[in-house]
Formats: structure tokens, sequence, C-alpha cells
């Protein structure tokens, strides 16, 4: 049985990896306002057309990171507060964080809609797997 504070350290991983959709998101849209590409109206409902295309694709990345990744940082609080995290659920808890990663990459540099699809469900099957085993060691 590690550690119960390791499961917190994927945690953090996949914030920092937020945080730097974020920076891309920050520095994207001030390159295109300098290159007179945009201005604050075509943020006003989101994002207009004018928008370069490699800041919307940080900017949808950026938005997905807050999407299935919640119910990670639940199941990750759930094991700490419970000390339940095991070896085999801290090894998911890093695979799961590689395949966001590897996701987020995809998807911000070649976009090649198969390699990505197959990260995020790859992503999707750990993270299932952890909820699984979670509440079998539970009963």
């Amino acid at each position: 049985m590690p550690n119960t504070l390791l499961i917190l350290w994927p945690m953090g991983a996949l914030a920092a990896l937020t945080f730097v959709m974020l920076s891309g998101i920050l520095i994207t849209r001030l390159a295109a306002a300098k290159a007179g590409q945009v201005t604050p109206r075509d943020f006003a409902f989101g994002e207009s057309e004018r928008v370069p295309k490699q800041s919307r694709l940080i900017s949808r990345n950026y938005s997905s990171l807050f999407e299935l990744p919640v119910l990670f940082y639940v199941l990750c609080l759930m094991l700490f507060v419970t000390k339940t995290v095991s070896d085999v659920q801290l090894i998911l808890a890093w695979a799961y964080v590689a395949l966001r990663v590897l996701h987020s990459l995809i998807h911000v540099t070649i976009n090649h809609i198969l390699f990505r699809l197959l990260a995020f469900a790859g992503s999707v099957t750990v993270l299932l797997t952890m909820w699984v085993l979670f509440f079998v060691q539970l009963a």
C-alpha cells in the first residue's frame, strides 16, 4: 500500500496541464490581437471565426480538461480521504494523466482525429477501471 499522499501528484500534474493550456490560449490570443487578426468583440460570445484555428484548438482542449477530468479529481480525492490508494490505482492515475497529456499534444499539434480518439478512449477506459476498482475495493 503506497503512501496515500502520492495520489495528489497525478492530480497536480493534470492541473499543470490545464494551466499550460490556459497559457497557450493567452499566448495565441495576444499574438492574434497584436497581428490585428482579432479584436475584443471576437470574444464577446465565445470565439468568432476570426480567431485563429490554433487558438480555437487550444481553447477547446482547455475546455475538455474541465469535463471528464472532474471525475478523475473526485475519485482521487475519494481514494485519498478513504485511505484506499493502492499501487494499482496510483499506476492507473499516472496512466490517465499520461493519456490526457498525449490527447492534448495530439489535439493542439497534428490534430489527427483517429490518434486523438485512441488517446481519449484509452483515458476513458483507465478512468472507468479506476472507478470500478474503487467500488469493488469498498465492497
